[in-house]
């Protein structure tokens, strides 16, 4: 039977540490999953999306399972993001169904509104159809899609979010270069404090999209009107919050 667990797939990765220690703050009940020991997490599974029996050792009791694990958008297609970004999410939403789960966040990304993006000064709202930017983007699609299929099929309350650009060691200075992404910017802060509220509003939510960022410098990029609607989640922060003053000298 699910308890109050939440488990977290990719918890010792950036966002993923964010989200956990946010939880922790909380006094949530946290499991992690992920190729390497989370920090500062007691109940940490070390596994790989590819490993099925291992995903569903690390969802057995959870309540809530919140998919952050995937391989980032520059890896080759075949050998990386097919079995991660596909096959492991199978492998996810199985064990969340077979666990007896009530909630599923899976981690989208605001690059299934790409074209959108570039050709377009207003806030993209998640019901405009998707422009993926190109493979990883429509992996997320696909995610996007099956979770509201076992949403429909298994009762299971599914969020969808897409996220802003919370960024990996080393392209902070990118994002410093560009306008645009510093209004998509995703600080740790807020994606924690956002994954926190997905993951416990209300059941009655059955199957939504919405955006995550930071609050924009310039233009809003995405409407985030929704998610305040649904989730009660506002951003707190903007660029560069949350970011050593170091990586930007």
């Amino acid at each position: 039977m699910p308890s109050d667990l939440i488990l977290i797939t990719g918890s010792a990765g950036r966002v993923g540490q964010a989200v956990v220690k946010e939880l922790l703050v909380r006094g949530e009940r946290v499991r992690g999953f992920d190729r390497l020991a989370t920090p500062g997490l007691a109940d940490s599974h070390i596994g790989n999306l590819t490993d099925a029996a291992a995903v569903r050792r690390a969802a057995e009791g959870a309540d809530v399972v919140i998919h952050l694990a995937a391989t980032p958008d520059d890896a080759d297609f075949m050998s990386e993001i097919l079995p991660n970004n596909l096959i492991g999410l199978h492998h996810v939403l199985e064990a969340t169904r077979l666990a007896g789960a009530r909630r599923l966040v899976l981690a989208s990304t605001g690059q299934v509104n790409w074209w959108q993006r570039e050709r377009t000064r207003h806030a993209i709202r998640p019901d405009e159809l998707p422009s993926p930017r190109y493979w990883y983007a429509a992996a997320k699609v696909f995610a996007e899609a099956i979770g509201q299929s076992y949403s429909e099929t298994h009762g299971l309350s599914v969020i969808a979010a897409r996220l802003g650009w919370c960024p990996r060691p080393g392209q902070e200075k990118e994002i410093a270069a560009l306008e645009w992404a510093r209004d998509l910017y995703l600080s740790p802060g807020d994606a924690g404090r956002f994954f926190y509220a997905a993951a416990r509003a209300p059941l009655a939510l059955r199957f939504t999209v919405v955006y995550a960022t930071s609050r924009h410098i310039h233009l809003p990029r995405f409407d985030l009107g929704p998610t305040k609607a649904l989730l009660g989640w506002e951003p707190q922060e903007q660029w560069p919050d949350g970011l050593p003053p170091e990586v930007l000298a």
